[in-house]
């Protein structure tokens, strides 16, 4: 089965507006975990407009499921990381004022620095995701790196969903393919929500992992958190 990585950013987003500890991040990842999440990620960026350096390391120690950290990998992102040690290390391209991730590495101008950053993680006995889009030839360059996964942007999937879903999942299903055959593992992110992701589930093979944190807080809203995650796993059965 897929497994599902609740992304918390949102929480402390809501919590960070109003200052004090209200929603409680700690108690709504260990919530999310005990409805069923298989995973809890984190996207800390320099700001701290969400997520805090703080939160990553009250996180760790209390989480019993996979821990993913994710974000651009200046120094400040790396010295957390290779303090809290996650289970997972997702690099994305992030420019520091973008709001939210837009676009995958281009691993072929980048395979130096992404070589050298996949081999001091690893050294820490990390396993590393890069961010990417569906390039073949870019998902080549990724898995020359060392990289353990790959994590497939989705938001042009989303985008097509429904006008044309056939259309819109095909680049992911060869991406998917073409990186097994590499010996990468998947993930995926990036606007998948319970529209769309049963389908994509359905269709694009080896998936290891999907990372979710807009999209199922907004459905929290209604539904509510347990009844939310219950409803994006059965999407993954």
């Amino acid at each position: 089965m897929t497994q599902l990585s609740v992304n918390v950013n949102k929480i402390a987003t809501i919590r960070n507006a109003r200052g004090g500890n209200n929603p409680d991040v700690l108690k709504v990842a260990l919530d999310c975990e005990k409805f069923g999440a298989q995973g809890i990620t984190v996207h800390p960026r320099p700001d701290e407009r969400h997520i805090t350096g703080q939160d990553v390391l009250y996180l760790k120690p209390a989480l019993t499921t996979e821990f993913n950290i994710e974000g651009n990998p200046d120094e400040r992102f790396i010295n957390l990381v290779k303090t809290v040690r996650p289970h997972q290390v997702t690099l994305v391209p992030d420019a520091p004022g973008v709001l939210t991730s837009n676009a995958g590495w281009d691993c072929i101008a980048n395979f130096e620095h992404l070589k050298g950053l996949v081999a001091l993680f690893k050294a820490e006995g990390i396993r590393v995701s890069i961010f990417v889009g569906t390039d073949i030839e870019n998902i080549k360059a990724a898995a020359r790196t060392g990289a353990d996964r790959i994590e497939l942007y989705t938001e042009p999937y989303a985008a097509q969903y429904h006008q044309d879903r056939e259309s819109a999942v095909a680049p992911y299903v060869h991406a998917a393919v073409a990186a097994h055959e590499l010996g990468l593992g998947i993930n995926a992110g990036h606007d998948l929500d319970l529209h769309n992701l049963a389908y994509f589930h359905e269709c694009v093979p080896f998936l290891d992992e999907v990372s979710i944190g807009h999209a199922l807080i907004c459905d929290a809203l209604y539904l509510g958190l347990e009844e939310t995650i219950k409803r994006y796993l059965d999407c993954l059965k």
